[in-house]
């Protein structure tokens, strides 16, 4: 997998309407059967189907994988009804099953005191969802990235929230696996520990594996991590991590104080990783940065989230959430070289 990434012009998604004007972020690419892409993110905006809600996955499609047209309505959105799904659903990632259907993974959240869980839903077409009954995997984890591995077999990798003395400590990559999609088993150890220098000092948020093509070759890891405020900054408290913003409704301004947070000096990038075997695995350097907070990038401060699909010619394009120096996220994409 090339080192080499050359960021494409001008965004992939943008708000646009009242569903995803507020904040857009955590792409998942896949080709449609009939032709074409589908790109589906995580979005709010004041068309949100219930006060408190906090987040939603839409869709949008295109032809060429560069200009993408919104697809109307929700593809999944949080159920109250659903204590582990009640206020968000984001970070999809989708596998084809044997009979054709899909199964999308995703992060689900409730209250803030709650841990967040791995969800599923299934699909026909790609655009109208049912959520599966019961969680998938559950104790702080997130941003799910599934691996196939065969006849409906795959891992997957998601970053597991670490606590102590009540404080986050970490959030490593770790991985667990599944025969049939449905039940998954943790594998010992982590697949990537954060918080190992400057870069990475506020954790890992999601990482995706591609393996190798060829005999011989090693497995990819891409993630995405967020180096901590600067010394004597103080950052806002994030509305997920507010247990008491739903009881005082503040959840309704959640997108105004989720962007906030985000540019109170915090940087994300996107790294690689490489492995010989899948689980053991070495950092090999940063493939997607901004230019900071003074820049003119649509990417500037915040890169993360990425969703990775093969082009041709050996070539893959990553579609990637970005944020630029006035706090407007959006969908942007680089080809590797």
């Amino acid at each position: 997998m090339q080192k080499n990434w050359r960021k494409e012009a001008g965004p992939r998604i943008e708000g646009s309407r009242a569903l995803d004007r507020s904040k857009v972020q955590a792409p998942c690419i896949v080709r449609v059967p009939a032709g074409g892409y589908r790109l589906f993110y995580t979005a709010v905006g004041p068309g949100k189907p219930f006060a408190d809600c906090q987040g939603y996955i839409l869709s949008a499609v295109s032809q060429d994988g560069l200009r993408f047209e919104p697809e109307p309505g929700i593809r999944v959105a949080p159920d109250p009804a659903l204590p582990h799904l009640a206020l968000r659903v984001l970070a999809p990632s989708l596998t084809q099953l044997p009979d054709g259907r899909w199964r999308m993974y995703l992060e689900g959240r409730g209250r803030a005191d709650r841990p967040t869980v791995i969800g599923s839903a299934i699909s026909d077409d790609q655009v109208s969802w049912t959520v599966e009954p019961g969680i998938r995997l559950d104790g702080g984890v997130g941003a799910p990235r599934f691996l196939p591995l065969g006849d409906g077999s795959g891992r997957l990798f998601v970053f597991r929230t670490e606590v102590a003395d009540g404080k986050r400590v970490g959030t490593p990559v770790v991985s667990a696996v599944t025969r049939d999609g449905l039940s998954f088993e943790m594998e010992p150890g982590y697949r990537l520990r954060d918080r190992t220098d400057s870069l990475d000092s506020a954790g890992i948020t999601a990482a995706e594996v591609i393996a190798p093509r060829m005999p011989g070759e090693p497995w990819t890891m891409f993630y995405s991590a967020w180096q901590d405020l600067p010394p004597g900054a103080v950052a806002p408290m994030h509305p997920s991590l507010d247990a008491e913003a739903v009881a005082r409704g503040s959840s309704a301004d959640f997108a105004a104080a989720s962007i906030a947070a985000d540019m109170s000096g915090y940087r994300s990038r996107i790294f690689m990783a490489e492995s010989e075997d899948g689980l053991d695995w070495r950092r090999s350097g940063i493939a997607i940065e901004g230019d900071g907070y003074g820049g003119e990038e649509i990417d500037a401060v915040h890169a993360e989230d990425m969703s990775l699909i093969a082009v041709g010619d050996g070539r893959y394009r990553m579609y990637y959430a970005c944020c630029d120096a006035r706090g407007v996220w959006r969908i942007a994409s680089a080809i590797s070289g």
